[in-house]
């Protein structure tokens, strides 16, 4: 049993100081640390990378520092050197000027089983949680703080660090966890106790939902921002599913490919439209959601409830109804009308539109404007015909950070 202690010093900041009225972190701060140069760069590790909650922007944790980057246009938006080693975990709140971070195994100050908030205006720590085992992965929102150990999650306050909630998991060393972000509603989503299963909490409703996802182990998961939709894939990596996470109905289910495949990230977009996939196979795929969500922004959770919150199709001949004329629709097998009687890789949805990268790279995958897909680990841009799918073109490259070779 893994058991955790909290200090707080000093207390967490007062609430105006994370509200979405507050100006965004600064792009030119006085300890703005400059660029080095090619020499200095070559020495630097990059430990992770991840993005915010609205995907607006990543932030990079490296082997000497943490670094934010906004998306677009790309600029570094500041760096910070503590002197004390390296990052493995850096997690955003939006562009506010609070983030959690977890140190990595070089770090002298600030070991791997503590979490550090860090205020960027005052340039400290403002309070921090540490545990007896190595911290997974960090997940915020305004009003929680969630730590991810390999067997247990810990549900925090914000404002005053409480404890609110302990999730028992089965093993999750890749710190498996996601949450919504609207007022409205308050959705965690993590693996379950059991191989393939999903826990779903509905704080707000006191709603607990367990989804048999998959057969294997879970290997990558995403919530809408309302947490109304979830997107999973295994370890397997061969197929992608969307869940309804009020009933647990699977609304979708898409073939990103027919050999297994380590999935690095699942994104959704924003407009309820598109899925991207990427894996250590070097392609970001793209699938057309059959699934239309209403409801979703209602005053209160509970009316989001009540309403028609989900609507799918799963017969080709009603398909049309739900996909917008503007859009096109994923491939399938020419012999997809015989489901039932062929095996179900003949009925499968292909993805609609993809981009092709090194397979050695790691990379995540988001949704940008206007059709735009922001790859990070190949560091660019490309964007997708949403008529006719195909091959993405690639719309700009930077590269922001050299790696240690």
């Amino acid at each position: 049993m893994t058991s955790t202690t909290l200090s707080a010093s000093p207390p967490l900041l007062p609430r105006p100081a994370i509200e979405p009225t507050q100006p965004p972190i600064s792009n030119d701060p006085p300890s703005f640390t400059p660029i080095h140069d090619a020499s200095d760069i070559n020495q630097i590790e990059l430990l992770s990378v991840s993005w915010n909650q609205d995907y607006g922007c990543f932030a990079a944790g490296t082997s000497q520092d943490f670094r934010i980057y906004n998306c677009q246009p790309f600029k570094e938006t500041f760096r910070r050197n503590l002197k004390t080693g390296g990052f493995k975990i850096v997690e955003m709140l939006f562009r506010c000027n609070i983030l959690a971070l977890v140190g990595g195994e070089s770090n002298s100050h600030y070991p791997p089983n503590k979490v550090i908030i860090w205020d960027d205006h005052q340039s400290r720590c403002i309070g921090e949680f540490a545990f007896r085992s190595e911290v997974r992965a960090v997940k915020l929102r305004r009003d929680r703080i969630v730590v991810v150990l390999e067997h247990k999650i810990y549900v925090y306050g914000f404002m005053d660090l409480k404890l609110l909630h302990q999730i028992e998991t089965s093993a999750n060393p890749r710190g498996l966890c996601c949450l919504s972000h609207h007022s409205n509603t308050s959705v965690l989503a993590c693996p379950g106790l059991y191989r393939g299963l999903i826990r779903v909490e509905h704080f707000g409703l006191n709603i607990m939902k367990l989804i048999n996802a998959h057969d294997s182990h879970i290997a990558c998961l995403t919530l809408t921002l309302d947490g109304l939709l979830l997107a999973t894939a295994s370890t397997k990596g061969t197929l992608i599913r969307i869940f309804n996470t009020m009933d647990g109905t699977r609304l979708q289910e898409v073939r990103r490919g027919v050999d297994r495949a380590d999935i690095y990230s699942i994104a959704l977009s924003p407009n309820f439209q598109w899925l991207a996939v990427s894996s250590d196979k070097g392609t970001v795929h793209i699938f057309h959601l059959r699934v239309r969500v209403f409801g979703g922004h209602s005053s209160s959770q509970q009316s989001s409830v009540q309403g028609p919150a989900l609507l799918h199709q799963n017969s080709s001949t009603s398909l049309d109804a739900l996909i917008p004329p503007s859009t096109g629709a994923n491939p399938s097998s020419s012999l997809s009308f015989m489901r039932g009687v062929l095996p179900k890789y003949f009925s499968s949805e292909w993805s609609f539109a993809r981009f092709h990268l090194p397979e050695d790279t790691q990379f995540i995958a988001a949704f940008g404007s206007q059709n735009t897909v922001v790859v990070v680990g190949m560091n660019g841009r490309c964007s997708f015909d949403p008529v006719h799918g195909g091959e993405m073109l690639q719309q700009e490259y930077v590269r922001f950070l050299k790696t240690k070779t």
